[in-house]
């Protein structure tokens, strides 16, 4: 029996701050344009507060010209100071202008090169804002969508998820190639860089938190431990999980998998299917691709609707939900429907084409 490889200290014990590159949280995107014009706004605006600040009280500044400080001796004595040039030809002399130069100009002073020259600063500041959006999500993130594996199944997961309205945010992947990470945090998601194959990436994840879990693991092996741990984490969660080999669903589902989709025999029979009747795999592409044409979706029951027949209603019903369990159209058991039963339905996403 496969069993789930436990934390030995590892990530969960580990401070928010050194999950920054393991965790990834999702960056609103800015060009180096913007970047370089919104430093420079600063810079002008803590260079001008400075002016303004040295002019209010000229009189406490000395010249070595002793002719008093104009506005453009202020403008001089606040760009040399903020930049650390520092002739020493104006100096503060009064008490008052140097109480301001240490409680004002200085401060502005660090804010000036921060602004400018804070290249390396501007790293580690970002590493903090990382690390404090960490603390924040974890301490946050509930009933979430946890996908293991963003390849090919993995990207498709994801894609079916957020057309079904969820928030980026709310998504988290889990991989080891960070490439793969690279292009989900392009689509506002959650990265966490690690195998799921280890409870403490899991766990860092979220699974114990989670509503959803989808494993899209690319060796079956792996998948059923998956599995296994995420089950063992999450006894409530809806996991479904994605196998190459049909001998291997009884494994998935002993291990906790509440769904289990066959990727090769699925693949195999559209593509049997398209053989001799092309146009019924392109209407099952058509009802599986849930941002165009048509989809399948499912809803809650209407107080109108209960009692009467799901095949007289004006959506395509094509089965209900009652207690869990899915029973199809034509069967005896949908002949009404109860309170408390969803429909699975044939929805229009987009009109058609003309």
């Amino acid at each position: 029996m496969i069993r789930p490889k436990r934390s030995t200290g590892g990530l969960t014990e580990r401070a928010e701050h050194d999950l920054v590159g393991i965790i990834r949280m999702p960056e609103s995107s800015v060009s180096p344009v913007t970047s370089i014009l919104r430093r420079i706004v600063w810079a002008v605006l803590a260079l001008f507060a400075a002016v303004l600040l040295v002019y209010l009280d000229r009189d406490g500044y000395r010249d070595v010209n002793e002719d008093g400080i104009s506005f453009l001796d202020a403008v001089y004595y606040a760009t040399v100071s903020l930049s650390t040039t520092g002739y020493g030809d104006i100096t503060p002399a009064s008490d008052s202008a140097r109480l301001i130069n240490i409680v004002v100009i200085t401060p502005l002073r660090v804010l000036f090169l921060i602004v400018l020259v804070g290249t390396t600063l501007a790293v580690l500041t970002e590493r903090s804002r990382q690390a404090f959006k960490i603390q924040r999500w974890r301490s946050k993130v509930r009933d979430h969508v946890v996908v293991v594996g963003y390849g090919t199944k993995g990207r498709s997961a994801v894609s079916a998820v957020l057309s079904d309205g969820v928030e980026p945010s709310r998504i988290v992947v889990v991989d080891t190639d960070q490439a793969m990470l690279d292009a989900a945090s392009l689509l506002g998601l959650v990265t966490v860089h690690g195998s799921g194959t280890r409870s403490d990436v899991l766990r860092v994840a979220g699974v114990p938190r989670a509503k959803s879990v989808v494993v899209a693991a690319s060796r079956d092996d792996s998948a059923v431990l998956i599995t296994l741990t995420a089950r063992e984490m999450s006894p409530n969660a809806q996991i479904v999980a994605a196998v190459r080999e049909t001998e291997n669903v009884h494994l998935l589902r002993q291990s906790g998998a509440n769904q289990v989709v066959v990727s090769s025999e699925t693949a195999g029979r559209l593509l049997g299917m398209a053989t001799h009747t092309p146009t019924v795999v392109d209407m099952v592409e058509d009802l599986i691709t849930p941002d165009e044409g048509l989809a399948i979706a499912e809803r809650e029951v209407e107080e109108s609707e209960i009692g009467g027949s799901p095949r007289h209603l004006p959506d395509i019903v094509l089965g209900i939900v009652r207690a869990g369990r899915l029973y199809r159209v034509d069967s005896s058991e949908a002949d009404a429907i109860e309170q408390g039963d969803r429909l699975l339905y044939i929805r229009k996403v987009t009109p058609a084409e003309d």
